[in-house]
C-alpha cells in the first residue's frame, strides 16, 4: 500500500505543451514520496517479493528485480542486454550485485538469494529502512550506526548499468565489498555450473573484465574509486526464483562469482560500481550519474508513472523503432505495436515517436502482413489483424494531426497493399468472401488476438469471421475512402467504394441477433458462436462502425453486466461453462486458461470509448471510476506500471508481465477520453 494516500481530483491536458497537472489531496504525510515503502512492509516477505521494479535503457536493455532485491525470476537481472549475434535475444549478464558492509571487523551482508524451501540466505533484506522509486529506485539500509544509500540508474542508449552507493552516516571506520553474480545466458534459459565457461577475468582501470563465453560479449565492472579486487573464482548452486516454479518451469540456477572487490567509504562519500558491456572511464560516473538524473521524468504521480511506463516500451535501435510488447519477457509484436502505439505517444502528444514506430513497422511489412512475433530473421505472419489495427493506428494519428490528405500521399502505397491482399487472399486462408466479409484460419493456427495454442491446437481458434476482425475491416474501409476523397485518388474510390456498404450489411446479417441483443463472437458457414466474449465490443468503439445506436447500447450493457471487472474486460462470461477465473498452473494449463475468463486491461479503452460515444459527458463519471481505480496498482507487481492480465475472479490478482504495454496504452487512452469529454461544453 502507499505511504501516502492520494485522491485523485483533477487532471488538466494543455494543448500540445506537455504540460500536465495532477491535484492530489492527501490525509497525511502531504511530503512524501509517490512511490515508497517501509521496513515493515520490505521485510515482510511475502508482500516484498511480489512487487518488481523495471528500468529499460530504451536501446533494448532492462534491470528488473524485487523491490528487496531478491531475484525471483529467471528474467530477472541488474544488467539484461541484447546481443547482435542472436537476432537480438537478450541475455543476463549480471545476475545481482551483493554488498557487504565491513566494520571492526564484522561484516553484514545486504543481499538476499533463496534456496531450497524457504531458506533465504543472506537476510539482507532486514537491514532495509525504506525504499523509494520516485527518480530513480532508491534503497536505504540501516546497520547500528550506518545509514547507507544505494540508488540504480540504468544509462540510457547504453549497456550499462551505474550503482551509487552514499555513506550517510557511519560511527566507526567501514569498507564495502561487492561481489557480482554472473549469468551469461538467455533470458529464457538458466544455467548451471560446467566447465565450459571462461572463469578468468583480466584487470582494467578501476575494475574487472570478464567473459564466461567466448561467443557473449565480455563485462566490465568498474568503481568510481579505485578498489582492491581479490580473485576468488566460485559457483553458487541452487538459487532459486520463485515465480518460475509457480509457473512450472526450471527454478534453479548455478551463478558464477569471480571474487570480491574491497573499498574504504567515508562517511559523506560516494561511490559508484559501474557494469557495462563496454569499458568506460571510471573518472565519468559521478558526472553522468548526474546528468542522466536530470532526464528522468519523476514517478511523483499516477499520472507520471504512466508516461514513464510509456517511455520504457518505446526502443530506439540500428536506426529503427520499436514498441517491446511486455516486460520481462516479449518481445516486439506487430498486433500489439498497432494497438498500444497511439497511448503510447499520441496521448501524451509524442507524435514523432508514433510516426517513427509506425514507418519502423511498414518496413516490416510482406505481401499485406505485418509480422506478429519473431525477430527480423525469423518472422511470423500469423496475425489476421495486425494489418486491420495498422489502419485503426494510423486513423488515431490522423484525427490527431488532421492531417488526412498529406497521410494518403505518404501511406496510401501500404494501406492499398493490405487491401488488395484480404480482397485477392494472403496465406493461413485469410481472404474476403462474396459478401464483403473476412474469413481467416488454418488448422493448427490462431490468427487473432485470442491466439493461445496447447500442444498444437488452438484453444479460440475461431476459424471463419471473427466479430472484431470484420468491424475492423469495415473501419479500415470507410478510413481508407475518406484519404482517397480527400486526395482525390479517383481511381481507388471507383474500386472500393461500394464495398462497405456490402461488408456493413453482411455484418449485420451475419453476426447481429436482435433477440440476443448482442454479435456473435465468430461465424463460419451456418455455425455462430454465442459465447459471450469482449470481442464484439470493439464494434463499439470504431470511429465507423456498421452498428446502431441501439445495437451499441445493448452490446456495452452486456459487457457491462457479464465481462467487466475493475482491472478490464473478462475474456468469456462466468455463466459460459468454459469460464475459469484464476490463472495459474504450468504453461499448458496457463495457456488454455489465456482466453477462457482471464481479464484483460487492453479492453477496456474500447469499451470505455464506447461507452463516452453513447452517453456523452454523463458516462465521464463511470469511465472516471475504473481509472482511479488502477491507481493502487502503482504499488502491486510491476511497480509503477500496469500487469499484462488479471485474474477473472476477484480480487483479480495481476499475473503474466509486470508491465504490459497496451495495458499502459489503454489507460492513458482512458485518460485523454476523459478530459475530452469533459471539455465538450452542453
Amino acid at each position: 500500500m502507499l505511504i501516502c494516500k492520494f485522491i485523485l481530483l483533477n487532471f488538466i491536458y494543455i494543448g500540445k505543451a506537455k504540460t500536465y497537472t495532477l491535484l492530489f489531496v492527501s490525509n497525511k504525510y502531504d511530503k512524501m514520496a509517490y512511490l515508497k515503502f517501509d521496513s515493515a512492509q520490505l521485510v515482510n516477505l511475502e508482500y516484498s517479493l511480489n512487487r518488481e521494479i523495471l528500468r529499460t535503457n530504451r536501446g533494448g536493455s532492462y534491470a528488473c528485480t524485487t523491490i528487496v532485491g531478491c531475484n525471483t525470476r529467471k528474467y530477472h537481472g541488474l544488467l539484461i542486454c541484447p546481443v547482435a549475434k542472436y537476432d537480438g535475444e537478450r541475455f543476463v549478464f549480471l545476475s545481482s550485485l551483493d554488498e557487504t558492509v565491513i566494520q571492526q571487523n564484522n561484516e553484514f551482508n545486504l543481499s538476499i538469494h533463496k534456496y531450497h524451501g524457504d531458506s533465504y540466505f543472506p537476510k539482507g533484506h532486514k537491514y532495509l529502512r525504506e525504499f523509494e522509486i520516485e527518480t530513480v529506485p532508491s534503497a536505504t539500509y540501516r546497520i547500528g550506526g550506518v545509514i547507507l544509500k544505494k540508488e540504480l540508474l540504468l544509462v540510457e542508449n547504453e549497456e550499462q548499468i551505474l550503482i551509487k552507493y552514499t555513506l550517510e552516516d557511519s560511527n566507526s571506520p567501514t569498507k564495502l565489498r561487492f561481489r557480482p553474480f554472473l549469468a551469461f545466458r538467455n533470458i529464457h534459459e538458466l544455467t548451471h555450473a560446467n566447465m565450459v565457461a571462461n572463469t578468468k577475468i583480466l584487470k582494467i582501470p578501476n575494475g574487472i573484465k570478464t567473459k564466461l563465453y567466448s561467443d557473449l560479449p565480455s563485462l566490465h565492472i568498474q568503481l568510481s574509486k579505485d578498489a582492491e579486487f581479490v580473485q576468488v573464482p566460485d559457483w553458487y548452486y541452487n538459487i532459486e526464483y520463485a515465480k518460475e516454479l509457480e509457473r512450472g518451469y526450471d527454478f534453479k540456477e548455478d551463478l558464477f562469482v569471480p571474487g570480491y572487490f574491497e573499498v574504504d567509504i567515508k562517511k559523506g562519500e560516494s561511490i559508484i560500481v559501474s557494469a557495462s558491456l563496454n569499458e568506460s572511464d571510471a573518472s565519468t560516473f559521478k558526472k553522468k550519474f548526474t546528468s542522466e538524473l536530470k532526464k528522468r521524468t519523476p514517478r511523483d504521480s499516477y499520472k507520471n508513472c504512466l508516461i514513464n511506463a510509456a517511455h520504457q516500451f518505446i526502443v530506439r535501435k540500428d536506426n529503427k523503432t520499436e514498441v517491446i510488447a511486455g516486460y520481462p519477457w516479449f518481445g516486439t509484436w506487430g498486433r500489439d505495436t498497432f494497438i498500444a502505439l497511439p497511448g503510447l505517444t499520441l496521448a501524451i502528444d509524442e507524435p514523432d515517436t508514433f510516426l517513427e514506430v509506425f514507418d519502423t513497422m511498414i518496413g516490416k511489412m510482406n505481401g499485406g502482413l505485418f509480422p506478429n512475433m519473431g525477430n527480423d530473421n525469423s518472422p511470423a505472419f500469423n496475425s489476421v489483424d495486425a494489418p486491420l489495427w495498422f489502419f485503426w493506428a494510423l486513423q488515431q494519428y490522423a484525427e490527431y494531426a488532421n492531417n488526412y490528405a498529406e497521410l494518403w500521399e505518404k501511406y496510401s502505397k501500404p494501406m492499398k497493399a493490405i487491401l488488395n491482399g484480404f480482397r485477392d487472399g494472403l496465406p493461413f486462408n485469410i481472404k474476403m468472401q462474396d459478401n464483403g466479409l473476412i474469413y481467416a484460419g488454418a488448422p493448427g493456427k490462431a490468427l487473432t488476438w485470442m491466439d493461445a495454442v496447447v500442444g498444437g491446437v488452438p484453444i479460440t481458434p475461431r476459424v471463419g469471421c471473427p466479430v472484431e476482425i470484420n468491424a475492423l475491416w469495415y473501419n479500415a474501409l470507410k478510413f481508407t475512402l475518406l484519404l482517397a476523397e480527400k486526395a482525390n485518388d479517383q481511381k481507388f474510390i471507383k474500386a472500393w467504394k461500394n464495398v462497405p456498404e456490402k461488408v456493413a450489411s453482411s455484418f449485420i446479417n451475419e453476426f447481429w441477433d436482435n433477440d440476443k441483443g448482442y454479435l456473435a463472437d465468430y461465424v463460419n458457414g451456418d455455425f455462430k458462436d454465442w459465447a459471450v466474449r469482449p470481442n464484439m465490443v470493439i464494434a463499439t468503439s470504431l470511429t465507423y462502425s456498421p452498428l446502431t445506436d441501439e445495437m451499441k447500447k445493448s452490446i456495452i450493457d452486456l459487457v457491462t453486466n457479464k465481462l467487466l471487472t475493475p482491472r478490464g474486460l473478462r475474456t468469456l462470461s462466468p455463466k459460459h461453462p468454459n469460464y475459469i477465473g484464476v490463472y495459474e498452473g504450468d504453461q499448458a494449463t496457463r495457456d488454455a486458461i489465456y482466453h477462457q475468463g482471464t481479464v484483460w486491461p487492453w479492453l477496456l479503452e474500447h469499451y470505455c470509448n464506447g461507452y463516452l460515444k453513447l452517453h456523452k459527458k454523463s458516462g465521464v463519471s463511470h469511465v472516471q471510476k475504473i481509472l482511479e481505480s488502477f491507481e493502487e496498482e502503482m504499488t502491486l507487481n510491476g511497480i509503477g506500471t500496469i500487469s499484462e492480465i488479471y485474474n477473472g475472479a476477484p480480487p483479480h490478482q495481476g499475473k503474466g508481465t509486470i508491465s504490459q504495454a497496451w495495458s499502459v496504452s489503454a489507460l492513458l487512452q482512458i485518460w485523454k477520453m476523459i478530459e475530452q469529454f469533459k471539455a465538450i461544453k452542453l
